[in-house]
């Protein structure tokens, strides 16, 4: 099923899409929490759950009229993988890694389909990258690789927005303050359970930058697949419900490109994965 977190009179709350609606599922059914991180949380029980509400629901939002926040607006953790991608690898004229590269990024990037990103004034080289993003059910600490995908709640479209003067240009470089600017994470529309993507490596995904296609390759791609991702970040600390991890970018960056390509005002972006639903943003400058 497709989750989602709507900002309505009430505050956010966890919906669900059914019959081209957004669904109220705490209203639906009392006994589920109020957040796609709590659903999430509870395993295939949860979902299973807020399946079966979805034909109860009486409180229902216009998607025409709705405004979304992220899937998850409030997870402890937003993890990132960088050079995941072999073909990314190649364009950046980098080794593939060995091991997973991590850096993070801070909630307050987070925004949700349809939201603006808003260029800082501190950066002038800010780019994009189409991402696929794990979402946490169970948490756990120290997963067997076997078991990884156990953990896993769901999966998401997300948009690593990077500010590359930031991050390559400054001493010593500065991956978390480039990555890490207000509206630099966007990720939705919504989350797809697990149940419903039965191989998370052989995804399509696209990136489209004002209509015209950037970005276009296959998670069959990424160096490290999703469940050695979520075992290998599980040893190093606490996984819980609704922490997202982003897997990383395919080749087609702006700083890729002759001449590069920068995001600017009025620009429209679309990160698209097969599956999963397209995410799409303004940019604008404030």
């Amino acid at each position: 099923m497709r989750l989602l977190t709507v900002l309505t009179e009430l505050g956010p709350r966890a919906c669900g899409e059914f019959e081209g609606f957004y669904v109220d599922l705490h209203l639906a059914d009392p006994t589920l929490p109020n957040s796609v991180k709590g659903i999430l949380a509870l395993g295939s029980e949860g979902v299973r759950r807020a399946s079966a509400a979805l034909p109860k629901g009486t409180e229902k939002y216009d998607p025409a009229e709705a405004v979304l926040l992220a899937p998850v607006p409030d997870p402890a953790k937003i993890v990132c993988l960088g050079l995941n991608y072999r073909d990314h690898a190649a364009e950046s004229k980098m080794d593939v890694p060995t091991e997973p590269i991590l850096f993070s990024k801070y909630a307050t990037t987070l925004i949700g389909h349809n939201a603006p990103i808003i260029l800082p004034p501190a950066s002038t080289e800010v780019d994009y990258e189409a991402e696929l993003v794990i979402v946490i059910g169970v948490g756990g600490r120290a997963i067997p690789r076997e078991r990884a995908l156990e953990h896993v709640g769901g999966y998401a479209v997300g948009h690593d927005v990077s500010a590359r003067d930031w991050q390559l240009g400054k001493p010593g470089k500065q991956w978390m303050a480039g990555k890490t600017f207000d509206t630099f994470a966007p990720v939705g529309p919504a989350v797809v359970t697990a149940d419903e993507v039965p191989d998370p490596q052989a995804l399509g995904i696209r990136l489209r930058l004002n209509g015209k296609t950037m970005q276009d390759s296959n998670t069959n791609q990424l160096v490290f697949p999703v469940d050695e991702i979520v075992a290998y970040l599980s040893n190093i600390f606490t996984l819980e419900p609704g922490d997202l991890i982003f897997t990383g970018t395919p080749p087609g960056v702006g700083m890729a490109r002759q001449p590069p390509v920068w995001l600017q005002p009025g620009d429209i972006v679309e990160v698209e994965i097969d599956g999963l639903g397209t995410l799409r943003n303004p940019v604008i400058r404030r």
